[in-house]
């Protein structure tokens, strides 16, 4: 089954070319890449531990097999653009990472609370929403980076079966409610989403507060203090009543 890229990721395919044309950037986006698919790999090899049901520990095991594999891909691809970057080369500040991210893993789901239903329509769409994001950077890379293009090419063929198989399995375990599981899943994503973008626009807002108060507050203070500094006599002054010296009652 073809993967094509979502909708949005095809109007955004100009910023998709731009962050993926530097090539340090490249590079690091891989390597945090690799990070997310060994992490999400871990949680898989979790839930094949702790489920009862023997089609999906399987499933779960090869799972995490391919997640790890995902992950070596990743480094060494991103390993090998970083090396071959000239001596002194800057990074860039900005990471684009809101307009390219990764997938997601499992979100910092907690594997033991979740039954298999819930745990595979989360899984769904969490592959699901990876492959068309990976199909839309193996487009814009086509004219880039041919082998990070390959790389992405490898992976598209495992994120599609894993896709595929995550939907299968959720209609053989809840075959009534599975509708349900899917549209709970997506409004769990959906706040998890929410939660990322209020944090980022508050990192913003505490950047901005914080400069404004350093250049407009602060120095409003120091003129102040200064003021006060110059009204005060230096060295010793007498007291202005010598008996309230003469006991201490």
């Amino acid at each position: 089954m073809a993967v094509r890229p979502h909708a949005l990721d095809r109007l955004l395919r100009p910023v998709h070319r731009w962050v993926w044309d530097d090539a340090h950037r490249r590079g690091q986006k891989l390597l945090r890449f690799g990070l997310t698919e060994a992490d999400g790999g871990r949680d898989l090899s979790r839930a094949a531990e702790l489920t009862s049901d023997a089609l999906l520990r399987r499933l779960y095991l090869r799972h995490a097999l391919d997640e790890q594999r995902h992950a070596n891909l990743f480094r060494q691809r991103g390993r090998a653009i970083l090396a071959a970057l000239p001596e002194g080369s800057q990074a860039p500040t900005f990471q684009a990472n809101m307009f390219a991210p990764g997938e997601r893993g499992l979100d910092d789901l907690r594997v033991e609370s979740e039954k298999d239903a819930s745990l595979l329509a989360f899984l769904h769409l969490s592959e699901k929403a990876a492959a068309q994001r990976f199909a839309v950077y193996h487009e814009v890379l086509a004219a880039v980076d041919p082998p990070t293009r390959d790389v992405f090419a490898d992976i598209l063929r495992d994120e599609a079966f894993h896709m595929n198989y995550t939907y299968a399995q959720l209609k053989r375990v809840s075959p009534k409610r599975h509708g349900f599981r899917l549209w709970t899943a997506r409004l769990s994503r959906l706040w998890k989403g929410y939660l990322r973008i209020a944090t980022a626009i508050a990192n913003v807002m505490g950047g901005v507060i914080l400069t404004l108060q350093y250049f407009i507050v602060l120095p409003i203070f120091a003129f102040m203090a200064k003021r006060a500094a110059r009204r005060l006599r230096s060295g010793w002054t007498k007291p202005r009543d010598e008996s309230l010296l003469s006991s201490q009652y």
